[in-house]
């Protein structure tokens, strides 16, 4: 019998129950735990480790996610069969192969369905309590780690070597955001490569495809609408709302298309990229994840200024908030904002403002780099949000109120187990106009009107 169609079988059926059998047999020779394995079940989805007899009973009574035919989460290979029948171990030569890059690479998006992952929520199974029940496959996160792993795998025309499909498109959207270009450009030059490789090649056919494609590795932006005349943000309670509540302004723009009809459009919109997750990745990424304790693990402490670490605003920070300070991974950040005009054309008045978060956990010679910088906010122009710039600021401080009073829980790549996440806002950085309109406080004259 093929190892895995007794995953298709009614759960009654003796085949399913033999099946079930020869995968825990298979589990606990290669990837037991401390007697604990993790735990394919339509339930927990690969996100929970129980004893076997535990995992046994769920899978009789829940059954196997339909999508699981490649046992990696229990030492299977890519590319290998199991022995399901035998107690035999992975053979050495297996067990010492590396994972290729585009796997490093999601095994850090997706710790949670990779082998040796186990933490205190994992094993006491508190997440699987939300998921649903009655689900009859892998849910969204599992479903887009498989549809990843075997994009990983897949050639990206038969007989290429070099590159995956996953891979390809990985790289080519680098070069697009690296390189700056622009959705049309990127669009004709995917076209010119359809046509360039051999027929069956597996790249996207618009900038759409691509963007949808790299959506499925998370770090989302959030679109909210907000009122023309920046008074409030159509969000949470008010999102179905039609016109702001104070200036009764409508949030819609009407513009007509070709057949005449007329599509609605927010007049406004805020781009909103939420900071929980960026800052989990720092942790979930092996490159970067014994870096977030360089402060605490890594600097020398001279008496010399070399990072904010060094600075008594962080010690006395320290001193006040002992908890928080516990444990070095809970991460100090600061805030930049400042308008700028997009369209390079000074003759033209128009102030678009980016809000980034900085990271200082990190050791001088990368908090200071463009890449570990974050995007958190761009607050749309054509004029600056002066004084209403706490409107925008909303689901930010939200964000941030949330790490600070109850944090996030995440995969530390270092230790390979789970720990609670509290970010703390330490510093702002911009100009003096800007430092008024940020904290509230008066450094300009109030306009007179005449």
């Amino acid at each position: 019998m093929d190892k895995t169609s007794w995953m298709t079988m009614r759960r009654n059926t003796k085949e399913y129950v033999d099946g079930v059998n020869g995968f825990l047999k298979f589990a606990s020779d290669n990837m037991g735990i401390d007697g604990l394995i993790c735990c394919p079940c339509k339930k927990c989805c690969l996100s929970k480790y129980f004893k076997v007899d535990m995992v046994h009973d769920h899978l009789i009574y829940y059954g196997i996610c339909q999508g699981y035919t490649i046992w990696h989460a229990h030492g299977e290979k890519v590319n290998s069969t199991p022995n399901v029948g035998t107690n035999t171990p992975a053979n050495d030569e297996q067990s010492q192969e590396g994972p290729s890059e585009m796997h490093t690479m999601l095994q850090d998006v997706f710790p949670m369905f990779v082998p040796g992952v186990v933490g205190d929520g994992l094993e006491m199974g508190v997440e699987a309590e939300a998921m649903d029940e009655n689900s009859q496959g892998p849910n969204d996160g599992v479903q887009k780690f498989y549809n990843m792993l075997k994009d990983a795998d897949e050639p990206l025309y038969e007989g290429c070597t070099k590159h995956s499909r996953f891979s390809a498109i990985v790289r080519l959207w680098n070069m697009k955001c690296l390189g700056g270009w622009s959705n049309n450009i990127f669009a004709e030059l995917l076209e010119f490569l359809n046509e360039l490789l051999p027929s069956g090649a597996s790249l996207p056919k618009n900038t759409y495809e691509a963007k949808k494609y790299m959506s499925d590795l998370g770090l989302e932006c959030i679109k909210i609408p907000v009122c023309p005349n920046g008074c409030m943000l159509f969000w949470k309670n008010n999102e179905n709302r039609e016109t702001c509540m104070f200036c009764q302004t409508s949030k819609w723009k009407q513009n007509a298309d070709t057949d005449g009809r007329n599509k609605r459009s927010p007049a406004k919109v805020l781009r909103w990229f939420p900071l929980k997750s960026r800052l989990q990745r720092l942790f979930m990424s092996s490159k970067t994840a014994s870096h977030m304790k360089w402060h605490a693990e890594g600097r020398t402490d001279d008496g010399v200024l070399r990072h904010p670490a060094d600075g008594m605003a962080w010690k006395t920070f320290d001193s006040q908030h002992t908890d928080f300070a516990s444990d070095p991974r809970n991460v100090r950040l600061g805030l930049a904002a400042d308008g700028f005009n997009p369209f390079g054309n000074m003759s033209v008045s128009h102030s678009t403002w980016p809000v980034m978060i900085i990271p200082y956990n990190l050791p001088p010679w990368m908090c200071m780099k463009r890449s570990t910088f974050m995007l958190s906010l761009i607050i749309p122009g054509p004029s600056s949000p002066s004084m209403k710039i706490d409107v925008y600021l909303e689901p930010l401080i939200t964000e941030l109120k949330e790490l600070w009073e109850v944090g996030s829980p995440t995969y530390d790549a270092c230790s390979k187990k789970m720990f609670t996440m509290r970010a703390a806002l330490m510093w702002t950085i911009n100009d003096f106009p800007a430092y008024g309109d940020l904290s509230g406080w008066s450094t300009k004259e109030k306009k007179k009107d005449y």
